[in-house]
């Protein structure tokens, strides 16, 4: 079946993301837009995941819990996990390498936590936009180990890339998936990789508005967080 997706979604959680990224904002806006699928994946945290899995369950999104790591080497990786409760035991191993810095809302904007309400349940107090001290290539067999799957985000921007950052893509890794920013702009760059991996266009929408039209699909055979991480892993 052919499945329109977005696998890269702030929320309000982020301190990038609008104030305006509600889980039900996010959820509702993606029905309007035609998605049939989407991962909520801020900067570091899951603790948005719970509310937004739950929103979608309600009204038939299938919303996937996910985080953007920004790991040792400030290189941006997206990991999707199988359930919520997978994701809460991957997000304690990654506070025991984060750099616990006081967050300021007043310069970097608010760290929302919401309810199925769309209420604030707190605003997390530690910075979200430091890198934690765990390298691209522990973060990639972490998500292998916990069920999940990981892919590096937007590898053509010129910051947080792995192409920015490292220079390269090493052949080793164990990534079935790139995220290519703007591919339209960038044909030379999908030529590099497209035989090597699955490309995925994701808006890393932090307002409402950037979220996906439904013009990016994959084809698995029925809509469920297995087949999607299925789908996505090294073959």
């Amino acid at each position: 079946m052919k499945v329109h997706y977005d696998f890269h979604i702030h929320s309000c959680l982020s301190p990038c993301g609008d104030d305006d990224m509600t889980p039900n904002n996010i959820v509702n806006m993606s029905l309007i837009k035609g998605l049939d699928v989407i991962a909520i994946t801020d900067h570091n945290t899951m603790k948005n995941c719970p509310s937004a899995v739950a929103v979608g369950e309600e009204v038939g999104l299938l919303v996937i819990p996910g985080m953007e790591i920004q790991t040792r080497e400030d290189v941006h990786v997206v990991v999707l996990f199988p359930s919520v409760a997978i994701a809460a035991s991957f997000e304690l191993q990654i506070d025991a390498h984060r750099l616990m810095l006081p967050h300021k809302p007043d310069k970097f904007g608010r760290q929302l936590i919401m309810s199925t309400e769309d209420e604030i349940i707190e605003e997390y107090p530690v910075t979200l936009l430091a890198s934690v001290d765990i390298g691209v290539d522990q973060i990639l067999d972490m998500a292998i180990a916990c069920g999940g799957v990981a892919f590096p985000a937007h590898i053509n921007k010129h910051a947080n890339s792995v192409l920015d950052n490292l220079g390269f893509i090493p052949e080793g890794w164990p990534i079935g998936a790139v995220e290519i920013f703007q591919p339209d702009k960038n044909e030379a760059l999908l030529q590099t990789y497209t035989d090597r991996y699955k490309i995925l266009t994701n808006s890393d929408a932090h307002y409402l508005q950037d979220i996906s039209e439904p013009v990016n699909v994959i084809e698995i055979p029925e809509l469920t967080i297995d087949e999607i991480i299925k789908y996505l892993r090294k073959t």
